[in-house]
């Protein structure tokens, strides 16, 4: 089973990869029913994916219209890269907690698009997302990574919503 699990810098992002292990890879081989497979533990890939830097914009000219010079650039695509850094930091750490072995990806570009594309590319039998618990116009305004995915996907989506209070 092959099972993509797509993080970003949220705390439910995390949770959801946490659920994933606790529930998913340290599951198996525990139910009673025959298996097809060799037995294999579940292959989890952590997708992170950085959205392109877009210049500001207005449809009317309101002013001067700012450009971002090479250096602010620059200075964004370092931020992202930390950022990645820092993400991937934290799932090596939910890893090794639970002794188990992912692989991770780190891509760029729309996030709803890419995250979809991999699942795709890596012909996964699931994709995990974490739930940020939008509000109905929020997610009306702003879209929805996981509603997004879950209509344009070709496998099973599994939406995890983080606990209602601060302990499990």
């Amino acid at each position: 089973m092959k099972v993509l699990v797509a993080i970003d810098e949220s705390e439910g992002s995390l949770y959801a990869l946490q659920w994933t292990i606790e529930n998913i890879v340290l599951h198996h081989g525990t139910t009673v029913a025959p298996s097809n497979e060799e037995d294999e533990p579940p292959m989890i890939t952590v997708v992170h994916v950085q959205p392109p830097f877009q210049q500001p914009y207005t449809a009317i000219p309101v002013g001067p219209v700012l450009f971002a010079t090479p250096a602010v650039m620059d200075s964004v695509k370092k931020a992202q890269e930390q950022s990645a850094s820092e993400v991937l930091s934290r799932v090596s750490k939910l890893c090794q907690q639970y002794m188990i072995k992912a692989e991770t990806m780190v891509i760029r570009g729309n996030p709803k698009e890419m995250i979809v594309e991999a699942v795709e590319q890596m012909n996964a039998d699931l994709l995990v997302v974490g739930s940020r618990g939008l509000g109905q116009i929020k997610r009306a305004l702003l879209g929805s990574v996981s509603d997004y995915c879950v209509h344009h996907a070709k496998c099973p989506v599994l939406i995890v919503r983080p606990p209602k209070s601060s302990d499990k």
